[in-house]
């Protein structure tokens, strides 16, 4: 009976510290961690979202770029930082990716990382520089045909969102192109603009400002259907690809093993702020939607996404560098 009494006593005591950490926290500046080079869509998100963040929290949220791996070095400072909400991370669909895509990960996904909340979704876009001779989605696809494995495209690193998804439309397209990898999407649209690279499957934020300037080709939308922001982009099904679709997420998480207390708070004021007009209204200029859900439904999300994308690098054989 003394034993349960002490058992019951330090779960208690567990409990009440707990609760009280959750009230104290944040204690100090958390560090919102971006796991690519500044530029990419992961760091325009984060950027967004950590100044609102840290103005609910009531401490500066200071966005840290660890580019490499395909975002496994940013992913696995934050699964062996301290659990104790005060570092997070920025996440893609790669999250899931490098889940299958690198063997012998330094972390447990599912495990040393717990989903705080989706942050936002956006569909992709196929862009090209002005200097290729293809007018038109149709007119890419003859000209890759007829020039078989001539036509270079960018990626944001052997496994990432980028590359995946390109992978997944020459399948579908029955098409052979070079890929040229980069340590994240922002130096493969710097390499785009310059023409070292020939084409890119972006996330609409990081090559929206270079289509407004015409300094990139849009040719097509990866949606279903067309998307509200470019009414007369057709989607790449329509371009003769039926059946190619992708669109990407963003999501927040944290270190595993972080008390619940502390998750609650921070997916409480996260999901304020996504809900808020002014981060709906910046979301938007990006052309994101913020999409907060609960832990449990990101959780689910990111499971069903290493089931997916396993897949696909199965039947690409794509492996990491």
């Amino acid at each position: 009976m003394r034993r349960n009494v002490s058992a019951l006593a330090v779960v208690a005591a567990l409990g009440f510290c707990a609760g009280a950490a959750a009230q104290q926290y944040p204690t100090k500046p958390i560090r919102l961690m971006v796991p690519f080079a500044p530029g990419g869509a992961n760091d325009v998100v984060a950027r967004i979202v950590a100044i609102r963040l840290g103005e609910a929290l009531g401490q500066p949220v200071v966005v840290d770029n660890r580019g490499g791996a395909g975002g496994t070095i940013g992913a696995d400072i934050v699964a062996k930082a301290p659990p104790d909400g005060h570092t997070l991370l920025i996440a893609s669909m790669g999250l899931a990716v490098n889940a299958v895509l690198y063997p012998k990960l330094p972390y447990d996904t599912l495990k040393d990382l717990a989903p705080v909340t989706m942050v936002g979704e956006q569909p992709n876009i196929v862009v090209v520089h002005p200097s290729v001779a293809a007018k038109s989605m149709s007119e890419l696809l003859a000209l890759a045909r007829a020039k078989p494995g001539q036509i270079s495209y960018g990626s944001g690193g052997i496994g990432s969102t980028s590359h995946l998804v390109t992978v997944l439309f020459l399948q579908t397209a029955k098409l052979d192109m070079l890929h040229v990898p980069y340590k994240g999407l922002g130096p493969a649209i710097t390499d785009l603009l310059g023409g070292q690279v020939q084409l890119v499957i972006s996330n609409v934020s990081t090559a929206l400002p270079h289509v407004k300037a015409n300094k990139l080709r849009l040719l097509a939308v990866t949606t279903a259907k067309r998307f509200y922001m470019f009414p007369d982009t057709p989607t790449v099904i329509e371009s003769g690809v039926p059946g190619y679709e992708s669109s990407g997420w963003y999501g927040m998480l944290v270190t595993g093993g972080t008390p619940k207390p502390i998750l609650a708070k921070l997916h409480k004021e996260t999901v304020a702020v996504l809900n808020s007009p002014l981060i709906k209204e910046q979301f938007g200029m990006q052309g994101l939607e913020p999409v907060p859900t609960s832990p449990e439904v990101f959780g689910k999300i990111l499971r069903s996404d290493i089931d997916k994308w396993a897949k696909v690098i199965k039947t690409s054989g794509a492996k990491p560098e």
